[in-house]
């Protein structure tokens, strides 16, 4: 996601990107020089952001193979994609399940450059691509896209990934996400993971200014925050934890990382 200053279809590499900055945290190559420079500044102040963000897209497999193995959900709407890094949502919901169905969403035209690696569906399956921006929900659920490839009357798993620290409080991300759930039946999920300063304030609140100097909207939330965006969803076990304390499958458990080290809040909810 971007702000609103950037036009759809063009790359602006004239200022650092949130998806860009990522790519460079997961040791990709889809950045540009001035990504890397406000990536650097990060690092330089918190070494732990390439640990987050693998932290993170880990959080991502296991929440999906849970909602495929265990929750049976076979439709999943994931926004805030960011540039593809393997292995992607769909080939870890359709390694489970074939069938499974997924519309990927997001607002920068660098991540639609790389939309054919989004897009290489099993035969059973499908996958689509909306170039959309997260503040226009409704856009998102009537995309013509979005209809032709995930059936409303079941279950979807709304995935909401490292993107809603990009939506500060004016831009209303809770009226947002209310808005997303409730174009879903009930059975759907809610599936979040979101930046905190909980346990380095000082250094996020720098982390932060970094990202406004790059003229990115960016604002991190406490725990209670981010459980407010479950509010009257069931949550799954182990409710809203720390990344790396959600589910953890034994690689996982062997990284032996800290909190401090992930310093983001995940949890997965089911609309009743």
């Amino acid at each position: 996601m971007t702000d609103s200053s950037h036009t759809f279809g063009h790359i602006d590499n004239s200022r650092p990107h949130p998806a860009r900055m990522y790519d460079y945290y997961l040791g990709g190559k889809d950045h540009y020089e001035v990504d890397q420079a406000a990536a650097a500044d990060v690092l330089a102040i918190y070494p732990s952001a390439k640990t987050g963000a693998a932290a993170n897209r880990s959080f991502m497999r296991r929440a999906t193979r849970w909602l495929a193995t265990e929750a049976g959900v076979r439709q999943f709407l994931d926004i805030g994609t960011g540039i593809p890094t393997e292995p992607n949502l769909h080939q870890v919901a359709q390694r489970i399940a074939p069938e499974a169905r997924i519309v990927y969403t997001d607002y920068d035209p660098i991540v639609l450059t790389h939309a054919q690696a989004l897009l290489r569906s099993t035969p059973e399956g499908r996958t689509a691509y909306i170039q959309a921006d997260v503040r226009e929900p409704a856009r998102i659920v009537n995309a013509p896209e979005l209809r032709a490839t995930l059936d409303l009357t079941r279950p979807v798993a709304l995935s909401l990934n490292a993107l809603l620290h990009f939506v500060p409080d004016e831009a209303r991300p809770y009226e947002i996400v209310g808005q997303l759930m409730d174009a879903l039946p009930s059975g759907s999920y809610l599936v979040l993971s979101h930046c905190t300063g909980e346990f380095d304030p000082e250094t996020f609140d720098r982390l932060i200014d970094i990202y406004h100097e790059g003229g990115i909207p960016a604002q991190v939330r406490g725990r209670k925050e981010v459980e407010q965006f479950f509010d009257g969803l069931e949550l799954v076990e182990p409710g809203v934890e720390v990344g790396h304390r959600w589910r953890p499958d034994e690689e996982t458990l062997a990284e032996g990382l800290s909190d401090a080290d992930v310093s983001f809040y995940a949890g997965v909810a089911r609309k009743p």
